[in-house]
């Protein structure tokens, strides 16, 4: 095809130099007109309208990327955080627990501490190790032994009233009898009339037997020890009456009790010294009489 004759958009209309001076004077006139009198304000806001759907999207990939990366980086940021809140919160709970267990322990010790000062029950206060090999025997194993000044005989108690008494000791360790043992026979009285009874353990419990039926006693009534038997001191509280059984034509009662001390809970106990009963009266000698009718055939 033949171009030789076929005009250009270059050489139709001004000539470059004309079209150069009309450009460099329009720019000219939009510069002043802008910069005195603000002519191109408007159509710069009106471009930036147009344009600013288009800057939006040509933002959208970055900010979606970096949205997902913020995410992400926030989730791993939660999942770590929350973990050391719950390593956090199970170590507080656990300090929580060993808290007030050691808080009740103190109280505890307060308590023998304040009891064993006493003149009256100066003792050795002693911490329960475990309890017997037969769970059903209510034997306890305790800290202190003959090096320590326990002897077999003595009784044990807690805050509360009796535990029992040591059967048994070692150099180092002792063994203590429950009250609730089937083979324990504790000598007490009720505390309102000062009548006398046995309390027997019948393994788990404990219960006073052979009382006569006409006995004064009440439900809820407190049996401490009587003294009699010169090894408890007087006036230790041991059980608490909840059930009393009269049967018709029956000479005693049957009265189930409530151990008063922590037979099953206590950790800490108080051994009592053996009580001091006053020495036997001296025999008087025979008399002359006597001698006499010994020396006469």
């Amino acid at each position: 095809m033949n171009f030789a004759n076929t005009p250009s958009f270059a050489n139709q209309g001004l000539q470059p130099g004309g079209r150069l001076f009309l450009c460099v004077l329009t720019s000219l006139a939009l510069l002043i007109g802008d910069s005195q009198y603000g002519l191109m304000e408007k159509a710069r806001d009106a471009i930036s309208v147009v344009l600013y759907p288009l800057q939006r999207a040509a933002n959208v990939p970055l900010n979606l990327t970096m949205q997902v990366g913020d995410f992400f980086t926030a989730q791993a940021a939660l999942k770590r955080e929350n973990d050391a809140l719950r390593e956090r919160d199970l170590i507080q709970s656990s300090h929580l627990m060993r808290m007030s267990s050691l808080e009740k322990e103190l109280q505890q010790l307060r308590r023998l501490n304040a009891l064993a000062a006493q003149p009256s029950h100066a003792g050795v206060v002693a911490e329960v190790l475990y309890t017997g090999r037969d769970p059903f025997s209510y034997r306890l194993i305790i800290d202190k032994g003959s090096s320590s000044g326990i002897a077999s005989g003595q009784a044990v108690i807690d805050e509360n009233g009796l535990i029992g008494q040591v059967t048994r000791v070692q150099p180092l360790s002792a063994e203590v009898t429950q009250v609730i043992n089937r083979h324990y026979i504790v000598p007490v009285m009720i505390e309102r009339t000062g009548h006398r009874a046995l309390l027997y353990g019948f393994g788990g419990g404990v219960e006073v037997r052979y009382l006569p039926i006409s006995t004064d006693i009440r439900d809820n009534d407190l049996l401490v020890t009587s003294g009699v038997d010169g090894v408890y001191l007087q006036g230790i509280p041991v059980a608490r009456v909840k059930q009393i059984d009269r049967l018709g034509g029956a000479a005693f009662a049957r009265v189930r009790s409530e151990v008063i001390a922590g037979v099953q809970s206590s950790r800490f106990v108080v051994i009592m010294p053996n009580r001091r009963l006053p020495a036997a009266p001296p025999v008087p000698p025979p008399t002359d009489a006597a001698n006499t009718d010994k020396k006469s055939p």
